[in-house]
């Protein structure tokens, strides 16, 4: 036993270390509304800087790789197709899946929500008498809080992915889907690895720099030990094709194949909407993806496996189809388009509330408009955290631009919209609020409906600014109207309307 696992095992550090500190506000279940935690995240400013970096890299590099393509739009439009298509038939789909999973040695388990996932793989990991799993990037399993889950149960999750492993160490939240550290600069990382590698096995060298290669190899050497050791792995899948049976991961580092390659056991944890019908859809999403996701022509590593192979990689292998509410998106004829994501998260690079709010303060594994589109309808409107969410956008519709495979982000955001509204007017609202809101928007009709009704109320807006002057707008009378106020700078009434304006300036009307 080496020193590292006989440190576990004997109780002098516990592995729940390795979860997110108080600081971080541990996982995401929990975390306050994203209008009140944005406030906390816009004061990071370091970070905002990192971001502001990080994602308009990504996004001149995407949009490059797109240019070079002159059939773009064809490939987006076949991904489409292909993603409606399993939409429309997912149970038969799942179901060749298994039978093709099984007949390549496979063991199929399924799990109707995040709970039932955890337990499945947790028995698995114990039954091979394990303390320690390899995990490759999932962000599946970070959905059902597996790594905290496996903690409680003395079995240490390490991360592997590099990016994954930066978070790991810091105790910190991932803060995007592909690059959970983009918050992180270099600088940051090497605080990183010289305070913590240590407590988790080989140290980082005292005299590393903030170097990229440097800090690559640092991670390599650290995580070689724990490759070499581990005997179960865990995985998410990219991809499962259901003809075949094969399960698809794509990655920049190499690390998922060692996880793939070295352990005995192997326990892939897979949302159903995960499955293509066939390998030749592969083709088309192999070339959406790397170009989407990170500017790159092709993914550097591109590992595909179809079952057991006597000899060759993990001799046992378990796949756990997850729903933990995919079936209530599937049921939502405007909420399933969603399902089509392929979780490249070009449309968080290009959404300007996520650059300047960053990942954290959405109060989900999934940020931008991806989660504020999905995580409501995995997990229902009943949080504060999850009425919050649809609200997080400004209906700009980049992503609607970027999205490969044409997901409607904001027609989704606007139906969640008023699905929290209907909820929280069920729940909330008295006679006297549904009446008077009934009445707002009877006159906000009557005032939009002609010009004349609106330049009629320019006129007493015009009065209100000369009577109030230069003050800045305070409490109403109103609580629901100051309750607007609080998340907004009001600045005074004008005492000249823009008409007014315009008609001095520019000669009449016409």
């Amino acid at each position: 036993m080496t020193t590292e696992l006989r440190r576990i095992t004997e109780g002098n550090y516990g592995v729940a270390r390795l979860t997110p500190a108080p600081e971080h506000g541990g996982t995401f279940l929990g975390q306050p509304k994203f209008p009140k935690a944005v406030k906390n995240e816009l004061k990071l400013v370091v970070q905002r800087k990192n971001m502001r970096n990080a994602t308009t890299t990504i996004r001149n590099k995407r949009a490059l790789r797109v240019t070079e393509t002159p059939n773009w739009e064809d490939i987006r439009q076949a991904a489409y197709e292909v993603k409606n298509r399993v939409g429309r038939h997912l149970d038969y789909y799942l179901e060749q899946a298994e039978k093709s999973l099984t007949a390549n040695g496979v063991h199929v388990h399924w799990a109707r929500d995040a709970e039932e996932a955890n337990r499945i793989v947790g028995e698995i990991a114990k039954a091979k008498g394990v303390q320690e799993v390899v995990k490759i990037k999932s962000i599946t399993t970070q959905e059902t809080d597996l790594n905290e889950h496996l903690e409680e149960q003395g079995i240490a999750a390490w991360e592997t992915d590099l990016a994954e492993l930066i978070v790991q160490l810091g105790h910190d939240r991932p803060s995007h889907i592909v690059v959970p550290g983009i918050h992180r600069n270099r600088a940051e990382v090497r605080e990183i690895f010289l305070r913590e590698m240590k407590n988790y096995g080989r140290p980082c060298p005292e005299d590393i720099t903030s170097n990229p290669p440097e800090l690559a190899n640092a991670a390599r050497l650290h995580l070689r030990e724990k490759f070499l050791r581990a005997k179960v792995a865990v995985s998410g899948a990219n991809f499962i094709l259901a003809d075949t049976g094969s399960l698809v991961i794509v990655e920049s580092e190499g690390n998922g194949r060692m996880c793939l390659t070295l352990p005995d056991t192997l326990i892939s944890l897979v949302g159903i909407e995960k499955v293509l019908p066939s390998y030749d859809d592969l083709e088309i999403f192999l070339k959406l993806l790397p170009r989407s996701a990170t500017g790159e022509r092709m993914n550097p590593y591109n590992s595909v496996w179809s079952g057991v192979t006597p000899n060759d990689g993990p001799q046992e292998q378990h796949v756990v189809f997850m729903d933990n509410g995919r079936t209530n998106v599937l049921a939502d004829p405007v909420g399933r388009e969603v399902l089509r994501c392929i979780r490249c998260a070009s449309c968080i690079n290009v959404c300007p509330v996520y650059e300047r709010a960053g990942g954290h303060a959405y109060g989900s594994v999934y940020p931008g408009p991806i989660g504020i589109t999905l995580t409501p309808q995995l997990r229902g409107i009943d949080d504060p955290v999850d009425r919050g969410m649809p609200y997080a956008c400004t209906l700009c519709a980049a992503c609607v631009e970027v999205c490969p495979v044409k997901i409607p982000f904001t027609d989704i955001i606007v139906h969640l919209r008023n699905r929290v509204a209907d909820a929280e007017r069920k729940e909330f609202s008295t006679d006297v609020e549904v009446a008077a809101e009934k009445a707002l928007m009877k006159a906000a009709a009557w005032v939009l409906g002609d010009y004349k009704h609106w330049e009629t109320t320019m006129y007493a807006t015009r009065a209100a600014g000369r009577v109030v002057g230069k003050h800045k707008i305070g409490p109403l009378p109103v609580p629901v109207a100051n309750r607007w106020l609080d998340y907004r700078n009001v600045d005074h009434i004008p005492s000249q309307t823009f008409r007014d304006w315009w008609k001095a300036n520019r000669g009449e009307e016409k």
